[in-house]
């Protein structure tokens, strides 16, 4: 028999899941921005088409991590 374990929603995290949590996105967050701003350099200083799709690629991730952020720090203004 296998045990089945509780499912915890982003909802139930607790303060210290949070902040950690938050932490981890901040980083992610700061190497997405990295990554953007080299790319869209490139398309803008060399003409560099595939770095603009890179650029608009990283650009969306970037838009989830945020997304991702926000409902973070509701959850952490919360406790």
């Amino acid at each position: 028999m296998s045990k089945s374990f509780p499912i915890i929603s982003k909802s139930h995290y607790s303060p210290i899941n949070t902040n950690k949590a938050m932490k981890n996105l901040i980083d992610k967050v700061a190497e997405l921005n990295a990554t953007f701003m080299k790319e869209a350099m490139a398309q803008l200083e060399n003409g560099n088409k595939a770095a603009g799709t890179r650029a608009r690629k990283v650009s969306h991730e970037l838009e989830k991590a945020m997304k991702e952020f926000r409902k973070l720090s509701l959850e952490a203004s919360k406790q």
